[in-house]
């Protein structure tokens, strides 16, 4: 498969076909105005300066992930689909993975993605743009890569067992350890340790939504990589002076569901 990345997107994609993309759903001329007005809005740096651009889509709102995937679009998902009609892939703005049947059929589209993205007035990023092996039980050649991580995941070989309890090895995703860095610092910023002015419920009401959105995205696929951070919070010690010292914060995460995974903090109710 190719894991394929564009470099330097939102800094160079091109304003006219950014708007033509858009005149392609609309004929309403104050929208082709606005998004006109957004791209050429300058760039002010950390000093105030103002620098002016010819290309590219400012980051830092909503708009530029939605002008990005309209643009990729017609860029890469209308072309892909029609010039190489058997192929699966999967995208996010700028980057995207396709899956290909073999190694030789992988550097063909990869070649062709090339000179696509140069006629749109993009570039490949030489070193994150890979070929990757997708090795497991049954594949088991040796090649350079063989992992990639798409949306917070990195797919590579990992041990499973199968509905007979027999354990085999398979290409499968995970939590990547990125993604997992940043949830980690995101737990250690709450600093639950010192917030003993807060209720146990008020503890939960404030953790709840972030952790139950970590487990519903990242749990859905190998979810046993989470255990560790989960632990991390269950184990959160919370100083109660009216009760004689530290004791563990209940409810946090301190049994196990039928899934495999902590329970979620208690009912804020």
């Amino acid at each position: 498969m190719i894991d394929l990345d564009v470099q330097k997107f939102f800094d160079s994609v091109r304003w006219d076909l950014i708007v033509k993309a858009v005149e392609a759903h609309t004929d309403a001329v104050w929208v082709k105005l606005y998004v006109e007005r957004w791209l050429r809005a300058p760039l002010q740096l950390p000093d105030g300066t103002l620098q002016k651009r010819d290309r590219g889509s400012p980051q830092g709102s909503a708009v530029s992930p939605v002008l990005a995937n309209l643009f990729m679009h017609y860029a890469f998902d209308t072309w892909l689909a029609r010039n190489y009609p058997g192929i699966q892939f999967e995208r996010y703005a700028d980057d995207a993975v396709v899956h290909c049947a073999s190694e030789g059929q992988a550097r063909h589209v990869l070649a062709a993605l090339a000179n696509r993205m140069e006629e749109v007035g993009l570039r490949l990023h030489p070193d994150k743009t890979r070929i990757v092996y997708c090795k497991d039980g049954n594949r088991r050649g040796s090649y350079e890569h063989t992992s990639f991580t798409f949306l917070g995941f990195t797919f590579r070989a990992r041990e499973a067992r199968n509905r007979k309890g027999v354990n085999f090895t398979s290409f499968l995703p995970a939590i990547s350890k990125d993604a997992l860095k940043k949830i980690s610092a995101e737990v250690r910023s709450w600093r639950l340790h010192r917030r003993i002015n807060l209720t146990f419920v008020d503890l939960a009401r404030h953790i709840n939504p972030m952790v139950r959105g970590w487990l519903q995205y990242y749990g859905a696929f190998y979810r046993s990589a989470l255990h560790h951070l989960l632990r991390r919070i269950r184990a959160v010690r919370v100083d109660q002076p009216t009760h004689g010292g530290p004791r563990q914060l209940p409810g946090l995460l301190n049994s196990r569901s039928g899934s495999g995974l902590p329970q979620l903090p208690l009912s804020t109710d």
